[in-house]
């Protein structure tokens, strides 16, 4: 079986995307924004939790890990984490009540005024991360949506948003963890260089 065919159009397609983000000047301010608001939560002794579903909660805590671990700098480590790592927490928040509240719920509990919630959601419409959202909104935690080209509804409430210019699922999480990486760069480099 030869498959070099799909290889290369698959490559293809990650470098156009690639590429859109590259001409899309507005989006690269966006992603600056992300990273000086990390900066400065950071600075005011904030933490950074993330959010995600599937391939986007393993995006999710690989994204928290070059924070809390290093990333290219030997250094102290940035209080990040993945809010769907108790996996105990989660499966009792989603038995006893919904999974739509899981990410709500250990956010009220663990998430302080000055702190930053990442969601990640290709369709940005992902129901538990909503809600999380919301209630950021309440506690003064500045949300930041990681989404694919419409926004969907994390649009109207993520305080920023990186919609990257795919509908595709795949080209949309490979730029999710590419943009986190240049962000996980700048922060690092701008507190420890």
């Amino acid at each position: 079986m030869d498959c070099k065919g799909k290889i290369i159009a698959r490559l293809k397609e990650h470098i156009e995307t690639a590429n859109k983000v590259l001409a899309d000047e507005p989006l690269q301010t966006t992603i600056n924004a992300v990273a000086e608001a990390i900066i400065e939560c950071y600075r005011r002794g904030g933490k950074v939790w993330f959010c995600g579903n599937g391939g986007s909660a393993a995006d999710a805590q690989h994204l928290a890990a070059e924070f809390s671990g290093k990333f290219y700098i030997d250094r102290e480590p940035l209080p990040a984490e993945a809010l769907h790592c108790n996996t105990s927490f989660l499966t009792a928040v989603a038995n006893d009540y919904s999974f739509d509240i899981v990410y709500a719920r250990l956010i009220a509990g663990l998430g302080k005024e000055g702190d930053i919630l990442v969601g990640l959601s290709t369709s940005g419409n992902s129901a538990n991360i909503l809600k999380a959202f919301e209630v950021c909104r309440t506690k003064g935690i500045k949300t930041v949506g990681f989404t694919g080209e419409t926004g969907g509804k994390m649009r109207q409430i993520s305080d920023i948003l990186v919609n990257v210019p795919s509908t595709d699922t795949p080209r949309i999480q490979e730029m999710h963890i590419t943009v986190g990486h240049i962000i996980c760069e700048i922060v690092e480099e701008t507190l420890f260089n």
